[in-house]
């Protein structure tokens, strides 16, 4: 009797402690699980919102505004510069100065000439430096021959000297291109862009008008025709 009585309270503590093991595996084993995944898997809208931007955030990160593409790609004009870059120069004021060729008696302006490159030289009546100047271009016309696209002027810089006597001066010499007395305002213009040496005859100032309308000073000197032809071929070869 004695003997089942203590076999039947260690089927009890044996019951007890299988029970209380078996409670406490399911606790451990469903808790934890419903952690982990809590931990390990974030919900959809988290997923959604830390992977992808939104469409307002990428098109302003993929792609510039129309204003900062322009900022980037074009140049902003101003007094010197063109479409693209290209560089455009303010026209001197006294290339739309109205001229009178004394040969012919016309009146002209620089900007009439656009288009075609002129030789420009100030000059005087009593320079014996520029009359041998002159008769090197004299020289040089004869070696290109009739171009309607270049243009020899002289321009009489002596404010002592007028139409009349330019006039006598060039018929004497057979000095047939274009010549004018430049007015006062145009020479100190001229001086003013090109340097004072222009404004003395004997040092034979010369220029090169190009086909777009800028000017290229020649070295100061007496130039040969083979001087002047070198220094122009490149703008009478350049189309306009």
């Amino acid at each position: 009797m004695k003997t089942q009585n203590t076999l039947f309270i260690l089927l009890l503590i044996l019951t007890f402690v299988i029970s209380a093991c078996s409670g406490t595996s399911t606790s451990s084993t469903d808790k934890p699980g419903d952690t982990m995944m809590e931990s390990a898997q974030p919900t959809q809208e988290v997923m959604m919102g830390e992977a992808m931007p939104t469409q307002d955030t990428m098109m302003d990160e993929a792609i510039p505004t129309h204003d900062t593409m322009m900022d980037d790609t074009m140049s902003t004009p101003d007094a010197t510069t063109g479409s693209s870059g290209d560089t455009m120069m303010d026209t001197p004021a006294w290339f739309s100065t109205s001229l009178t060729n004394v040969n012919t008696g016309e009146a002209f302006t620089i900007n009439d000439l656009k288009g075609k490159v002129v030789l420009v030289e100030t000059m005087a009546v009593w320079c014996s430096n520029c009359y041998q100047q002159q008769t090197q271009v004299k020289i040089l016309h004869e070696k290109l021959g009739m171009r309607d696209d270049f243009v020899s002027l002289g321009m009489d810089i002596d404010p002592n000297e007028d139409s009349a006597k330019l006039q006598a001066f060039v018929e004497k010499n057979s000095f047939d291109w274009m010549y004018a007395v430049s007015p006062a305002d145009v020479s100190r213009e001229i001086s003013s862009l090109y340097g004072a040496q222009f404004l003395n005859p004997p040092s034979t100032p010369m220029l090169i008008i190009d086909r777009h309308g800028e000017a290229h000073p020649l070295p100061f000197g007496i130039k040969s025709s083979d001087d002047l032809l070198a220094a122009l071929q490149p703008y009478l070869d350049e189309a306009m």
